[in-house]
């Protein structure tokens, strides 16, 4: 049971994503598969490499086509061998912001 005051539930249009994804996911095309991914889809967000060999992905979006992304996050491109996503979902009351891409990116 939501515990939000309705006037913020009513304003609330979508949920952001903010994903670690571990395993073989640098060097196997990991981020311009979840680019073609991400925009397909219709989200606004990014992802890009960490150092620690894992790849990092914030998304917003409605909750069940961020769903369908993490889905995609845990199988990969071919090549890709994941061993562990890790997700934090949140609820958007003010949008990514005017640094934030109009679309989906590679950072």
């Amino acid at each position: 049971m939501s515990r939000l005051p309705p006037e913020a539930r009513s304003s609330t249009t979508s949920e952001r994503l903010h994903a670690r994804v571990r395993g073989r996911v640098q060097g196997v095309g990991f981020r311009a598969a979840t680019l073609r991914e991400g925009r397909g889809l219709g989200l606004r967000g990014w992802v890009r490499n960490l150092p620690d060999g894992g790849v990092e992905v914030l998304a917003e979006g409605p909750r069940a086509t961020l769903d369908a992304l993490v889905a995609f996050l845990r199988r990969g491109p071919r090549g890709a061998h994941i061993s562990n996503v890790d997700t934090v979902f949140e609820t958007v009351f003010e949008p990514l912001g005017p640094e934030s891409p109009p679309s989906f990116e590679i950072r």
